[in-house]
């Protein structure tokens, strides 16, 4: 076989295997079911049934979460579910359960978790980034800018766990 040929063959081989891997992360990302998001100001939080919080500190069941990732250990996150609670003053804050009440899951966030930010991909907060019908970040921005953001300041946000891993994490915007 001829040089030139080889080379064409070498660059094709190479090509499939790029391609190939591309797919599968592809795969990855969309083989994670529809579910289905709850109000983004409900104010009721959202129960897990199936969870038994008389155990170790685990990860909530698939589905989406409204919460508040309240620390960071290296690509694990613990988080909680939080409500929306009308202000007399203001139009009202995102509280979590009262003191005393364990409501907490930990979970690995996947390396290749999707990050909708509503301030941008700056770590600390930049331009608003939302949708114009909703208060939910929908700037893509990288897993890293994630956990440094979420580990200077917690954000509410819809996230999503899935075969026990955050799988996206959507902010909501609060003024």
């Amino acid at each position: 076989m001829n040089q030139p040929m080889r080379t064409l063959l070498a660059g094709a081989a190479a090509a499939a295997v790029v391609l190939t891997a591309g797919t599968a992360a592809n795969a990855a990302t969309t083989d994670i079911p529809k579910f289905k998001a709850p109000k983004v100001f409900g104010t009721t939080f959202q129960p897990d049934p199936k969870h038994d919080f008389t155990k170790h500190i685990s990860s909530r069941h698939d589905g989406i979460l409204r919460g508040l990732i309240t620390h960071l250990s290296g690509s694990t996150a613990e988080y909680t579910p939080v409500k929306w609670k009308k202000g007399t003053m203001t139009e009202g804050q995102f509280v979590t359960p009262p003191q005393g009440v364990v409501s907490a899951y930990s979970s690995r966030i996947a390396k290749n978790v999707v990050f909708l930010s509503a301030f941008g991909c700056k770590v600390a907060e930049g331009d608003l980034t939302v949708g114009k019908k909703d208060a939910l970040g929908n700037k893509s921005c990288s897993r890293s800018i994630l956990l440094k953001r979420h580990k200077r300041a917690a954000h509410p946000s819809l996230i999503t766990v899935y075969k026990g891993e955050i799988v996206k994490v959507q902010e909501i915007y609060t003024p």
